[in-house]
């Protein structure tokens, strides 16, 4: 490139005639004019008509009135629920809660919509779709409605009623007199879990997929009066359990001194937690394909003892089968889906309360009925031998205490027995 000094383009304009200022200045037009031509018409090859998507005739507010007003069974099928058990949901929220209508969109109508998401693993795209919304639209409703039902958790989820004694202890022989101060029972469960690729092992179970670990403390009538979302899948039950015991702010409701739960051989037998012996058949269906039936005292302890703690393994059934995103996670954040797996836990309690005819809890309601087993977690898992884990701090004399009432539950049970 040539430099031209100041001086010299100073002169070489001076000595331009008005005929060459011209063709200078309409070359300069034609220039910008060609530029302007060119720009806007790459602007038009570029331009993509925008297109409304949602335009289906039947609106997200006329599909909500035709599953209201419909067969219940159409409903039930979509949100598992059916019409009087979600309007009281939604008279709940109202009354409990900051949720109001939206512009273009009604309370009942924004509860459907999360119930939907969860009772069919849905994805964004398929509720776009279902409710002709657009995408930020469900996400903002799924979030907010999740924040609300989640901050029930401590109206729906209490701690048992210490001092009673259960009925369906109370006029079972086969658990009266032997389990009178049982108030609960124990467990933890595997539900599927989407995490960042630098904390994946973490969550990684005993079958490599990705999974968070729930504890949880159920009654025998198949409600939860305790739950813990949110641990890594790696982790064991104890060490949940044990984290649990030695916070003083998680609100564990630790049974008073004579009281227990019912828990399996995964945990230790102390005070407060009966298990098991090990290295016995445990699980009902060991005891069910022996064909000499029960043999010994031991069996018939840990038979009973799985029968009446079978409660919590039917709830976690009741619960997966009712909101199918618990082993089909989307990909939320990890603290959405702790707020996921705490709202389908009220909802089932909100739904045990206000539905006693719910066809999933006549279903799996039944005593000794087994849930279909989860290959994403370690509910299968072998519960009969091998050795439990500590969980707390105990003295050797507490753990002879407890050791001590479960022999004497076991020869009663098994002196009546015979």
């Amino acid at each position: 490139m040539i430099f031209v000094s100041h001086e010299i383009r100073l002169k070489m304009c001076a000595s331009r005639t008005p005929a060459e200022w011209d063709e200078t200045f309409e070359l300069f037009v034609d220039m910008t004019l060609g530029y302007m031509a060119l720009n806007m018409g790459q602007r038009y090859l570029n331009h993509v008509e925008r297109l409304p998507m949602h335009t289906s005739i039947r609106t997200g507010h006329q599909y909500m009135l035709e599953l209201l007003n419909q067969h219940p069974d159409r409903m039930f099928n979509k949100i598992r629920m059916y019409r009087p058990c979600f309007e009281m949901l939604i008279q709940v929220l109202r009354q409990q809660t900051t949720l109001q209508n939206l512009r273009y969109l009604t309370l009942e109508e924004q509860v459907m919509i999360f119930v939907y998401v969860i009772s069919q693993k849905a994805t964004n795209r398929m509720a776009m779709e279902d409710w002709q919304h657009s995408g930020s639209t469900i996400s903002v409703v799924f979030t907010r409605i999740c924040k609300a039902i989640a901050s029930l958790s401590q109206t729906f989820i209490k701690p048992p009623n210490f001092d009673a004694i259960l009925d369906e202890i109370r006029w079972n022989p086969k658990y009266y007199p032997y389990f009178q101060n049982c108030v609960g029972a124990i467990d933890g469960t595997h539900i599927a879990a989407h995490a960042p690729a630098d904390v994946a092992n973490n969550f990684r179970g005993r079958k490599s997929t990705v999974t968070s670990n729930m504890l949880a403390i159920c009654s025998f009538d198949m409600l939860f009066t305790y739950v813990v979302t949110g641990w890594e899948g790696a982790a064991h039950d104890s060490r949940v359990l044990t984290t649990q015991l030695e916070d003083p702010t998680s609100g564990f409701p630790y049974p008073p001194p004579g009281k227990y739960y019912l828990v399996d051989s995964r945990y230790s037998n102390k005070p407060g937690f009966l298990a098991p012996f090990l290295n016995v058949p445990y699980h009902l269906r060991d005891a069910r394909r022996r064909a000499g039936g029960i043999n010994g005292p031991t069996e018939l302890f840990n038979y009973r003892h799985a029968s009446l703690r079978n409660c919590i393994e039917r709830c976690f059934g009741v619960l997966k089968a009712r909101f199918p995103i618990l082993r089909y996670m989307t990909n939320f954040s990890l603290i959405r889906q702790r707020e996921i797996a705490m709202c389908c836990c009220v909802l089932h309690n909100f739904i045990r309360l206000h539905n006693r005819g719910d066809p999933l809890f006549d279903r799996y309601g039944i005593d000794g009925v087994m849930p279909p087993s989860d290959s994403d977690s370690d509910d299968d898992a072998p519960s009969s031998s091998g050795t439990a884990r500590d969980q707390g701090p105990n003295s050797r004399n507490d753990n002879n205490f407890a050791n001590d009432m479960r022999d004497r539950i076991m020869f009663e049970m098994y002196l009546n027995y015979n």
